[in-house]
């Protein structure tokens, strides 16, 4: 495994990291997620991240993790770094959603109760809320780290003006934002267009979630929509009127050329959202450790040519799937 410096901070992650978004809640296989833990772990992914809400049922990831790090890893605990956020409904009521400070302060320690850790090496702000002042959300965040409950703070999905804000009031007060977690892909390059530019600005770190654009820039969709893809799914991120003829056949053109290269599509489009040295890390997620297998795989082939990068740009010209 390659590790990233992240941002001016002395902190490194793992290249690759490991996201518990899907697939490791109550409803999944126990083992599997155990399997897939403990052999990224293995494999050198010192990073796990995780947010209050996954799951299903929401809470459930955090509880699964914490049952197999106490089980199979608790004496690796300093050799990794474990993140949660809150930001997005957790339970009902007005106390349950938003970035009040109430409900980061319930939700950081509910998590560290269901994954029973002591603190969190980075715990995140989840999203913008406009009905919460930037300054409510950071000084709590700041707050956390002065309690003990975080090492380093971060923000995710923040439009580039309270993205400004949020790190403007993190430096002043000597917490400064470690990381900005965003979903960037080959089709999804909005953060190109401030959000890399602001991070390095501030010394921030950048992780990418949805690099393979939730499997669309893999092998998976070129011959139709199988039946236990996301895709195929009634409800999600992924519908099934995203996955156009149009953007499928520019997948295939792509693909032809991850061949080339002598890679996977999966490989190839990891390996593009690690070009840019602004990218510290990418968050992955697997359905199974041969799956995480492969997309470890991508560590044998970062390098692009000019040629190359141009020619993606050009079968690409401009898609973009949300």
């Amino acid at each position: 495994m390659d590790y990233a410096y992240c941002g001016k901070s002395g902190l490194q992650l793992p290249i690759i990291s490991l996201g518990l978004w899907h697939n490791f809640g109550f409803i999944n296989d126990y083992k599997e997620a155990r399997e897939m833990i403990i052999r990224a772990f293995e494999k050198g992914v010192t990073h796990f991240d995780l947010a209050n809400n996954y799951g299903p049922p929401p809470g459930s990831a955090e509880s699964n993790f914490g049952k197999i790090l106490q089980e199979n890893l608790a004496s690796h605990r300093d050799e990794m770094i474990i993140s949660s956020k809150a930001g997005h409904l957790m339970w009902d009521g007005p106390y349950g959603d938003g970035s009040s400070r109430k409900y980061l302060m319930a939700s950081i320690n509910q998590s560290l109760k269901r994954t029973g850790l002591e603190y969190f090496d980075i715990f995140y702000s989840h999203r913008y809320d406009p009905k919460t002042p930037v300054e409510e959300t950071m000084q709590a965040l700041v707050d956390i780290v002065h309690q003990g409950k975080a090492l380093y703070v971060g923000i995710s999905k923040y439009p580039p003006l309270q993205a400004r804000q949020a790190m403007n009031y993190l430096k002043e007060r000597d917490v400064p934002c470690l990381i900005f977690q965003d979903k960037y892909s080959m089709l999804h390059r909005k953060p190109e267009e401030e959000i890399l530019d602001l991070a390095d600005e501030f010394g921030s770190g950048f992780i990418a979630f949805s690099p393979l654009a939730q499997g669309v820039l893999t092998d998976k969709y070129l011959n139709g929509i199988p039946v236990d893809s996301r895709a195929a799914e009634p409800t999600g991120f992924l519908q099934k009127g995203q996955v156009t003829t149009a953007l499928v056949e520019k997948v295939k053109r792509l693909n032809d050329l991850a061949k080339q290269r002598g890679q996977t599509m999966a490989e190839m489009a990891l390996a593009w959202a690690l070009r840019d040295n602004r990218v510290t890390s990418l968050i992955v997620g697997a359905r199974n450790t041969d799956q995480l297998n492969k997309n470890l795989q991508v560590l044998q082939n970062l390098f692009f040519t000019p040629d190359e990068l141009l020619q993606i740009d050009e079968i690409l010209d401009g898609a973009t799937l949300g």
